[in-house]
């Protein structure tokens, strides 16, 4: 079901360029969504409406949720369900609270009367995309929303493709926790018009946002590449990843439970297992065949876990481990080893880094505290998952009264001649002996 990739007698100068990795060909996806966008730029809702039908295959009676649909589905709630569902908002937002939010910085003065500060400003309005397809991630919302709220985004509005199945509203759950997050503006469109609609902005309907954050699918991200620029994205996020780095301590079964677990969001999900013991790789192959014969999933964990971006890798040692997952940059990162708080403290490249066998990835995706939306397909080398910091901005405030200038006239001019830029040198000048 899973390939093995033997990498105990291998040295590269670099990893990433052996490791398992799907081709996702974002590309690929790129005439068809600048069409889109391009439609809904120019045509507005009728555009949405019909696209709505092609790709979603219902048409909503109003593209804005009303409110009381958003109601009606926080009312019929489970209890159990909603109990789940504040839990996980609570965490988060505690880890956002305590651990995540900035403040503005205390002054800096560099000379008398020369002062700088850095002031923390959230974004205005965001717009926040939850994706509807194989699996309706209303975990999404969460992850999304309680950032931004702590953040101090003061317009917040969410998009999810419409359901054939609730009547062309978004799924039930999805619409409950925006209820209970304070959200009431929501709107039933999914996909590269979603994306369109929150960049541009459609009169009479939806003010464009500053900022479009959340995952979804290839015309998703391909949506995000061809409008950065016109709106601020979080990430082209791509499909989800899950690597273990494991030794003989490792339980077999919590392994095999971990891989699959990524394996059931996409056939394109990422499971690879890094291991210095044939004997661990050999017992997780065993558990994994009657695991995913018994699930819900069956043909597309199969499809995931037997495709090239999924694999169980045999290196020599923990320290090759820990190069070959740092040169992989996964989006999900366990570690189940001996000693697994050391071993995480080694990790540079990991999207979130879950420690021992009782932190699973699943705890993650849903209510550990920490966020879900992360950097896939190695790009956790230099970026960081969603978080508070990502609704905030960092601004400069210059503040330099006339002694201040004084002191640092002539060097500055000169900086500016030096550069042939003799009007910048005169906007110092002009205040010379006033």
């Amino acid at each position: 079901m899973i390939r093995t990739v033997d990498l105990t007698d291998t040295d590269p100068d670099d990893y990433r360029t052996i490791v398992p990795r799907a081709d996702v060909d974002v590309d690929s996806a790129m005439t068809a969504v600048v069409d889109v966008c391009h439609q809904v730029r120019t045509r507005g809702e009728q555009a949405l409406r019909e696209f709505s039908a092609k790709f979603d295959h219902v048409e909503p009676e109003s593209l804005r949720v009303p409110v009381d649909a958003l109601a009606r589905a926080a009312e019929e709630l489970s209890p159990t369900l909603r109990s789940a569902f504040t839990e996980s908002i609570r965490r988060r937002r505690e880890v956002c609270e305590e651990a995540e939010l900035e403040t503005s910085s205390a002054p800096v003065e560099l000379a008398p009367g020369a002062e700088v500060s850095q002031r923390i400003i959230p974004v205005e309005r965001v717009g926040l995309y939850v994706p509807g397809g194989f699996a309706p991630l209303a975990s999404s919302v969460i992850m999304n929303v309680v950032p931004a709220q702590v953040a101090g985004v003061s317009s917040i509005a969410v998009a999810s493709p419409p359901q054939a199945e609730f009547g062309g509203l978004p799924h039930p759950n999805i619409l409950a926790l925006c209820e209970i997050l304070g959200i009431d503006e929501v709107y039933a469109v999914g996909g590269a018009q979603a994306i369109a609609m929150f960049a541009y902005g459609v009169p009479n309907l939806c003010p464009r946002v500053d900022m479009v954050t959340g995952p979804g699918n290839v015309f998703v991200v391909a949506a995000k590449r061809h409008l950065r620029g016109v709106v601020g994205i979080d990430s082209e996020a791509g499909p989800t990843e899950i690597a273990i780095l494991a030794d003989q301590t490792a339980d077999p079964r919590f392994v095999a439970a971990d891989l699959m677990s990524q394996a059931e969001h996409d056939p394109l999900a990422a499971a690879v297992l890094v291991t210095d013991s044939p004997q661990l790789a050999d017992r997780v192959r065993e558990e994994l065949e009657p695991m995913v014969a018994a699930t819900l999933h069956t043909d597309r964990i199969r499809t995931s876990l037997g495709s090239e971006q999924s694999a169980i890798v045999l290196v020599r040692d923990i320290d090759q481990g820990l190069a070959v997952v740092d040169g992989y940059g996964s989006e999900h990162l366990e570690i189940q080893t001996a000693d697994a708080e050391k071993v995480a403290a080694r990790v540079h490249n990991a999207g979130a880094i879950f420690v021992g066998p009782w932190s699973p990835v699943s705890l993650g995706d849903y209510s550990a505290g920490s966020t879900h939306v992360l950097p896939t397909a190695g790009s956790a080398a230099y970026s960081s998952g969603l978080s508070v910091r990502s609704f905030m901005k960092a601004v400069h405030v210059i503040h330099y009264d006339k002694q201040g200038l004084d002191q640092l006239s002539a060097p500055v001019e000169a900086f500016a001649l030096a550069e042939n830029l003799p009007g910048h040198a005169n906007a110092i000048t002009v205040r010379r002996g006033r």
